[in-house]
């Protein structure tokens, strides 16, 4: 068997560790090999070989000494060309969509956290084998025989999330494709028993949006793992991983909020796997890519997986204005748009936004809520215009997602010049600039309007978290009453109004007192004490509502612009 030969062993489940094995003919003498530092679809640096121990190569019987040359990679002289095998062990500990997780119950891997990219053999065929716990299958989205998955190279393969345990999987359809359904856990209540159906529903919705059949075929897996607590999704060539809570799956939006995560990891097999930044084609699985695109791989997706659930009957127009609202109030309230442009928050993503900490989360904007917003500005305008959003996404995808080929900015401006020159103009004053996109105006141009509503407690400058029976705070408005009054984030506040603070709602109680508030906190064991002046009450969010003086132009405006595609 040519190329490189994969073995992952997962039959000491309980270790938390698995055993993986390469097996390849050397061409030339000098070989070295790595393991990816990142995971695509997740931008920052994560250091997957952290994790690995245990690293040996052998050939012809003999143990050969490779040298480290790097935190990821090792280089080595053969005295032969005769096949070598590199055996390691890596712990599966994180339980997350894009590292490894291996226990008692069921194994959930990332392969760009375990398997080696070979110098020379990228482009190589890779086949798969998984040797499993008695009683477990194995689930893998690529094509396989007798046992034994393959890979056309080593992007195919390390794009393809492996899971094994004592479960089966389910079929679903797709525009007439056959897909791979896998759950993992069962929610207390159980599962809704329209799941499929309405898992079908959203993702023929992306479907339709984009007037294509999905570009996975029948060759599509999607995973849902229920947790007690956890969100979030990472997109694949032919699968998408989903993590999510029962707990919110039991709240009154929880399950629309379940089949909008599937619809948006569903939707990125257009936009973000096929469509995406040309600094991502081809992947570079040793360095960091700085993109300024990223705003559109996952902006332009969180606005489409609102609408989603409005296509495939699963929401109606006033739960997708809340929907939309909660993105506009994030952006409006959030004061690091003041000091980060949507392309910055993009371009920053590797060292920012993936790696948000109390100290920069006041100077930074997330590409996925301001982007969303972009998005339905840029919407608006196209519809004016009689297009849309979704028309321009769908040039795009024939001009450069069909043909895998990546694009620049300036082809994403030129795609809406072609649709309205004017918005192109001002289109790079919004992405490139730290200043309020027009959101009063878009709405009010479909005949809403953005109504604010103010919070029920006087200001204090500052968010406060409640965690492991200690209130902390967790963010400081820049020049508010908190910063002035001397405290930071991380700041335990003890006590207020010379009372001790037993919780969240008696902090709202003792607000009610005098507007100078005598504070007791601690910070770094020590005590201290400050007199924090509060303020009137804030905007607390904003709602979007209908406009009663709507003309019929703007009601005819608005009901396009309800109808997405």
């Amino acid at each position: 068997m040519s190329g490189v030969r994969v073995s992952i062993d997962l039959c000491e489940p309980a270790s938390q560790q698995l055993k993986v094995q390469l097996e390849w003919t050397p061409r030339v003498v000098h070989q070295s090999w790595l393991l990816p530092i990142w995971t695509p679809g997740s931008y920052t640096v994560r250091d997957h070989a952290q994790h690995l121990h245990s690293l040996e190569l052998q050939q012809a019987g003999r143990t050969i000494h490779a040298r480290r040359v790097a935190p990821s990679r090792w280089e080595i002289e053969l005295p032969t060309l005769e096949p070598v095998c590199l055996v390691y062990t890596l712990e599966a500990r994180l339980l997350t969509v894009r590292t490894n997780y291996l226990d008692p119950d069921f194994a959930s891997l990332c392969l760009p956290a375990v398997v080696m990219l070979i110098e020379g053999q990228r482009w190589s065929t890779h086949h798969l084998h998984l040797v499993l716990p008695s009683g477990w299958f194995g689930h893998v989205p690529l094509p396989s025989d007798d046992g034994v998955y393959e890979a056309r190279d080593f992007d195919h393969l390390v794009d393809a999330p492996v899971h094994a345990g004592p479960f089966q999987s389910n079929q679903f359809s797709v525009c007439g494709h056959q897909h791979e359904l896998l759950l993992i856990g069962d929610p207390p209540m159980g599962w809704p028993e329209n799941l499929k159906s309405d898992i079908e529903d959203v993702c023929q919705a992306a479907c339709k949006l984009i007037l294509s059949p999905p570009p996975a075929g029948d060759c599509y897996q999607l995973v849902i793992q229920l947790l007690d607590e956890g969100y979030g999704g990472l997109e694949h060539d032919h699968a998408a991983v989903l993590q999510f809570s029962w707990e919110t799956l039991t709240k009154k939006d929880g399950y629309r909020q379940l089949l909008q995560l599937i619809g948006h990891e569903y939707f990125h097999q257009w936009n973000v796997r096929r469509l995406r930044p040309s600094a991502y084609v081809p992947y570079r699985y040793d360095k960091a890519e700085i993109s300024d695109g990223l705003w559109f791989a996952e902006g332009i997706t969180s606005y489409f997986d609102l609408t989603l659930t409005l296509l495939a009957d699963q929401s109606d127009r006033q739960t997708f204005l809340q929907d939309l609202a909660k993105d506009i109030s994030h952006v409006l309230l959030n004061p690091g748009r003041e000091i980060q442009s949507l392309s910055d928050s993009s371009r920053e993503a590797w060292v920012r936004l993936y790696k948000q900490t109390l100290a920069n989360s006041t100077s930074q904007i997330s590409y996925y809520r301001l982007g969303t917003v972009i998005a339905f500005c840029l919407d608006v305008g196209l519809r004016q215009s009689d297009s849309s959003l979704s028309s321009v996404v769908r040039d795009l995808w024939q001009s450069f997602g069909v043909y895998g080929k990546g694009y620049e900015s300036s082809d994403l401006i030129n795609a809406v010049a072609l649709h309205n020159p004017h918005l192109a103009e001002i289109l790079p004053a919004w992405l490139e600039n730290s200043i309020e996109p027009p959101i009063r105006e878009s709405l009010h141009a479909l005949g809403l309007q953005a109504t604010a509503v103010h919070s029920e407690h006087a200001d204090t400058g500052m968010r406060i978290t409640e965690q492991g029976g200690r209130l902390l705070i967790k963010q400081v408005m820049l020049s508010g009453p908190a910063e002035q009054a001397g405290l930071v984030p991380g700041d335990e506040v003890i006590g207020l109004h010379h009372w001790r603070l037993r919780g969240v709602e008696h902090w709202h109680a003792l607000l009610k007192g005098p507007e100078q508030m005598p504070v007791l906190y601690a910070r770094r064991g020590r005590l201290g004490s400050t007199i924090l002046k509060k303020s009137d009450p804030v905007v607390d969010h904003w709602e979007i509502t209908w406009d009663p003086s709507a003309t019929s132009f703007q009601k005819e405006l608005r009901d396009r612009w309800f109808a997405i595609v």
